[in-house]
């Protein structure tokens, strides 16, 4: 019952969650720190609460560690949010962001000097072909859809290129994350809840430095069309409404993620939250109409496949098979 649970709120809370960001990114395309603040604040707040009990429970990784961890999660979080400023659909950054798997096989081999099998090559080569199908088909929607001067075109596609080395950075920067984290627990034993305060709670002072964007936005939300909520019996602004569901489902979504690596093996974590991309993508595209042509599709549906023969799907299904038809035939003699 847990897991069926953690997958309702993976599926869910992220499938809500992409809705809600894009709401918020559509009126407002810089909102990224306030989104990003919002969501720290929570959690952070939620840990304080329930995982430190009022910060009288001590950490059992040493903060030092944890404020190596936060500093690679800060400037993840905000340069990933940041990119949605250089003219970067929301298709794209979520198709781009899945190439997180060619990042960590790339940095495995290098600082950890890992080595795989043949198919976990391959994969990692059509994830890599399906992410430079979508970005070239990106760039070219780029230069058609500016109706300017030609020095437009050009300033409109250089600030584009600029949105794909914030997505890059952000992409090596979480592997290098993710390889530190598994370091870690691999020394002191897995944390994650305790590593989901800390990751957001420490970057909270950081926030000082995008105080001035922050309060704007704010100002700006204030500002929006007014709805009615029934349950407190007045109007709120639409964008703050939207980005209080926004921090719930991100909530939610984490939540689901946490119970699941409790729960289940990597591969099925994984096979969930691919998945559940794929789900976001697809709501992404159908329910705001994102540009998505012909080679999009090709392009995304190569990326998941990559991903799909990464975590070796296609032989647990067959070994699941194997089994199945094993003990029936025991069940027959």
């Amino acid at each position: 019952m847990n897991t069926i649970f953690a997958v309702l709120l993976v599926f869910v809370g992220c499938c809500s969650n992409v809705v809600f960001l894009e709401l918020l990114v559509r009126e407002f395309p810089g909102c990224g720190n306030i989104v990003t603040f919002a969501q720290f604040a929570f959690i952070a707040l939620e840990g304080f609460v329930f995982e430190t009990n009022f910060g009288r429970k001590k950490p059992a990784i040493p903060i030092s560690n944890y404020v190596i961890m936060v500093t690679m999660f800060f400037t993840v979080s905000v340069i990933n949010n940041y990119a949605l400023n250089f003219n970067i659909a929301m298709p794209l950054h979520m198709i781009f962001r899945s190439g997180s798997l060619i990042a960590n096989m790339i940095l495995g081999i290098v600082i950890l000097k890992k080595r795989y099998s043949m198919s976990k090559y391959l994969s990692i080569v059509m994830v890599s072909l399906g992410i430079f199908i979508c970005t070239i088909m990106s760039a070219r929607q780029v230069k058609t859809v500016s109706e300017g001067s030609e020095e437009q075109d050009v300033h409109a596609f250089l600030h584009w290129l600029l949105g794909i080395a914030m997505l890059t950075f952000a992409l090596l920067m979480s592997a290098r994350m993710g390889i530190f984290q598994e370091t870690l627990y691999k020394k002191y034993g897995k944390h994650s809840k305790e590593a989901l305060f800390y990751n957001h709670c420490l970057p909270l002072p950081g926030f000082l430095l995008l105080s001035s964007d922050i309060y704007n936005h704010g100002v700006l939300f204030s500002q929006s069309t007014p709805v009615d909520v029934p349950v407190i019996g007045q109007a709120v602004p639409i964008m703050w409404l939207y980005l209080l569901m926004n921090v719930i489902t991100q909530y939610l979504c984490i939540r689901g993620v946490f119970i699941l690596t409790t729960e289940c093996a990597s591969l099925t974590v994984t096979l969930v939250v691919t998945l559940r991309k794929f789900m976001s993508l697809i709501i992404s595209i159908l329910y705001f109409n994102n540009p998505f042509t012909a080679w999009h599709w090709l392009g995304t549906a190569v990326v998941f496949l990559g991903t799909l023969i990464y975590t070796e799907v296609w032989t647990s299904v067959r070994g699941a098979l194997r089994g199945t038809a094993e003990l029936k035939d025991k069940k027959s003699e």
